[in-house]
């Protein structure tokens, strides 16, 4: 049975595995640069930075979605950001994905949040049939990214 919820305290350490994880998965192990106690601090603060979803199967954390909350002055409203979906290699196949991104987007309507983001490497088809799959419009944008 798969079962959603939100991350707790107790939980960063699975956490910190999931990430570093899904960065072995992409080859991009060198820019995972935080650590459990950031992850406690930007989860559980006084304003919390990011949110977790935990997917459980049978009670086993199996993966998780990572997202934040960000504005855009063109929509004139919040909207969720996905960072990260992710889930172990041998639950794969079992619904997870689909149970966290419908869970994330129940996450937006309970806020009435009318939009969900994220990105997708260009080449990872499987992906993006499953987001297709899902409902979702795949736009192309080119993304910059500029290390201060």
């Amino acid at each position: 049975m798969i079962s959603i919820r939100e991350l707790r305290k107790e939980d960063v350490g699975i956490l910190i595995n999931l990430i570093n994880d899904i960065a072995i998965y992409h080859n991009q192990e060198e820019f995972v640069l935080t650590n459990e106690s950031e992850l406690l601090k930007s989860a559980f603060g006084d304003n919390p930075r990011f949110g977790v979803l935990l997917a459980e199967h049978d009670s086993e954390v199996a993966g998780y979605v990572s997202y934040t909350w960000n504005y855009s002055i063109w929509l004139g409203a919040d909207f969720m950001n996905i960072d990260d979906l992710f889930i172990w290699e041998k639950f794969r196949g079992k619904g997870i994905g689909e149970a966290l991104m419908f869970k994330a987007k129940e996450t937006c309507k309970e806020k009435k949040i009318g939009r969900i983001t994220w990105e997708v490497e260009e080449n990872n088809h499987r992906a993006i049939q499953f987001y297709k799959r899902l409902g979702a419009e795949l736009q192309l944008k080119g993304k910059f990214r500029w290390d201060i």
